[in-house]
């Protein structure tokens, strides 16, 4: 039933006799986000596979319990409870940053170890809550660079503008710090609400601000519509965004407007050594695992990593583990964290949407 979370058990049974250990999936696996539901999932789905079919971990199979917040902060604290109530002891998910922000509390407050593949914000480990991890990098590693790069452009006009989500805000604030500290001030600072579809009005304020570069703190559907009622009413200013429009929903909401928009994204994972197996059977499948699907797939590594270490599968004892510093070999290469449960290796840089092989829009690095 539409608004209901759904808990989707697969088909991932226990042989005789054997001990299982359920995994939560949370995720927007329907809704107009779903197509990020879809790469966590597939990144879950097929790390369990691996695992189960080189014996399980500590000779126990795991299984996904999948639950669907459909990227809705009321459906992710539902789904969170439903977690509780099914006695899930380990979740991978949420994707948005203000969702994993308050379910984290309740996964905290009943012993549930929480790994996201993509929210970002810093305060979901600002808060010292010792079983929240994430294998993806931060806004503020995120905004840091962005700031960088656009000290960098002097004399230029700077626009910034967001969606009014956690995740937008928070990192359209970060950059804006940092440049007011750079002592640049912004032509234009201005939110919008996630998901609209008139970009008339903002984009008539971007117009008569002169901006140079536009930074976009939201998702890469939103961007992609930005950017195109930019180029149909003659504003030319660079569009700026996050690793949240590295994907192809941005280059299909806006068409050939994407091309020469930046971003600050880590390098491709599917271009890492560590991660060329894998993205080989993800491709079998007839499957790209684009941006966080392999993301999805470390955390399951990380957590499979640190319940061998630690010789059980206990949250408290899986915790203490990861935030031990020792290292873990995942698809994304070598991972460790620090005592936050954030990882020690940023490496967020600036890329280019750009027209590639077969005339393709894809992204790049941005070379000087």
């Amino acid at each position: 039933m539409r608004g209901l979370c759904l808990l989707l058990a697969f088909a991932l049974v226990a042989g005789p006799g054997r001990a299982e250990v359920r995994i939560g999936l949370a995720a927007p696996l329907s809704g107009p986000d779903a197509v990020f539901g879809t790469q966590l999932r597939q990144g879950v789905e097929q790390a369990v596979a691996d695992l189960n079919a080189k014996g399980g971990v500590l000779g126990q199979r795991l299984a996904i319990v999948a639950g669907d917040d459909r990227g809705d902060l009321k459906q992710g604290v539902s789904l969170a409870n439903r977690f509780v109530a099914e006695k899930i002891s380990f979740v991978v998910g949420h994707f948005y940053s203000s969702i994993t922000l308050a379910a984290s509390e309740i996964y905290a407050n009943h012993g549930i170890l929480d790994i996201t593949p993509s929210a970002t914000n810093p305060q979901i480990t600002e808060r010292g809550l010792d079983l929240m991890f994430r294998t993806c990098g931060r806004d503020d590693q995120q905004s840091a660079v962005a700031a960088k790069f656009l000290e960098a452009q002097a004399g230029k006009r700077i626009a910034i503008l967001y969606d009014n989500t956690a995740y937008g805000k928070g990192l359209a604030d970060d950059l804006r710090a940092r440049l007011a500290k750079a002592g640049i001030a912004d032509v234009l600072y201005a939110g919008i609400d996630k998901g609209t579809k008139d970009y008339g009005k903002l984009v008539g304020r971007i117009k008569n601000s002169a901006a140079d570069f536009v930074f976009w703190g939201g998702d890469g559907t939103d961007a992609g519509l930005l950017v195109k009622e930019m180029r149909s009413e003659g504003v030319q200013a660079v569009l700026i965004g996050s690793d949240a429009i590295a994907s192809d929903e941005f280059a299909l909401a806006g068409g050939g407007a994407v091309e020469g928009t930046l971003m600050t994204f880590p390098p491709d994972p599917r271009q890492r050594p560590a991660a060329a197996a894998v993205v080989k059977e993800f491709r079998a499948r007839n499957i790209d695992p684009e941006v966080f699907t392999l993301y999805a797939y470390a955390a399951v590594q990380v957590l499979a990593e640190a319940a061998q270490a630690a010789g059980k599968f206990d949250a408290a004892a899986i915790s203490k583990t990861i935030h031990s510093g020792r290292p873990f070999a995942t698809v994304l290469g070598t991972l460790t964290y620090d005592a936050k449960g954030d990882v020690t290796r940023p490496d967020y840089a600036i890329f280019i949407w750009k027209r590639g092989y077969e005339d393709e829009l894809e992204y790049g690095a941005l070379t000087p």
